[in-house]
């Protein structure tokens, strides 16, 4: 009896853990992709690619490097953007108060961990029941986003020059898009889950294309030099 409840108990355990990983996931590709939009948008405001990726693996909080590229995109100083980009992070701090408590994560991690103290890997923790499916959601939405986001920063930078007219791309829709991603862990129900995707999905699909068309436009113009 005992041996069969700690069966059921584990099944439970794996499919609460595999849903947490689920959403998790969703959050970051989904935020991760809007990666691109920034690299687009920090190349187009004159800085280098090199200096965009900078921003994206050290500051890697979106809302504050969209922040600093736009206040430099708008003729303000260095030291103004910079200004206005740090106290926009701030809240990050307020996040990591409560998830600190949440999380309660080993000292030596801790430092680590405060890389990725952001809106997404907070609201994925927060929505939790349990420490353990915090510390999953947390995880898993930091690294999938580290990773896809600096991957499409470095995209969006490198291929500014042939994508031309931003605002023709619709580049100014990852904001609601990323609202979605972060609403979809807090909804209860498939079905609500199933339309806050699909209500995205245009905007991924849109984001997913343009590294192919860029590439195809690319290809386009080499073969018409050629001749």
């Amino acid at each position: 009896m005992a041996e069969r409840t700690a069966l059921r108990d584990a099944g439970t355990s794996g499919k609460a853990d595999r849903a947490v990983v689920r959403d998790a996931l969703g959050v970051g590709v989904a935020v991760g992709l809007s990666g691109f939009a920034f690299g687009v948008t920090s190349a187009g405001s004159g800085l280098t690619w090199v200096q965009t990726c900078a921003l994206s693996l050290l500051v890697f909080t979106g809302a504050s490097q969209f922040a600093l590229v736009g206040a430099l995109a708008a003729g303000g100083g260095p030291f103004t953007a910079a200004a206005g980009a740090f106290f926009l992070g701030v809240r990050n701090a307020f996040y990591g108060l409560r998830l600190s408590q949440l999380l309660a994560l080993p000292r030596a991690v801790r430092p680590f961990a405060a890389q990725w103290v952001i809106d997404e890997t907070a609201a994925v923790a927060l929505a939790q029941p349990t420490r353990r499916g915090a510390r999953i959601g947390f995880v898993v939405t930091g690294l999938s986003l580290y990773v896809l986001w600096n991957l499409t920063t470095l995209l969006g930078a490198v291929g500014a020059g042939a994508i031309g007219d931003t605002d023709a791309w619709g580049l100014d829709a990852a904001g609601p898009a990323v609202f979605l991603a972060l609403l979809a862990p807090m909804l209860r129900t498939g079905t609500e889950r199933a339309v806050a995707g699909l209500a995205g999905v245009p905007v991924l699909v849109a984001a997913l294309a343009a590294p192919v068309v860029l590439w195809a436009d690319g290809r386009r113009r080499g073969e018409g030099a050629e001749r």
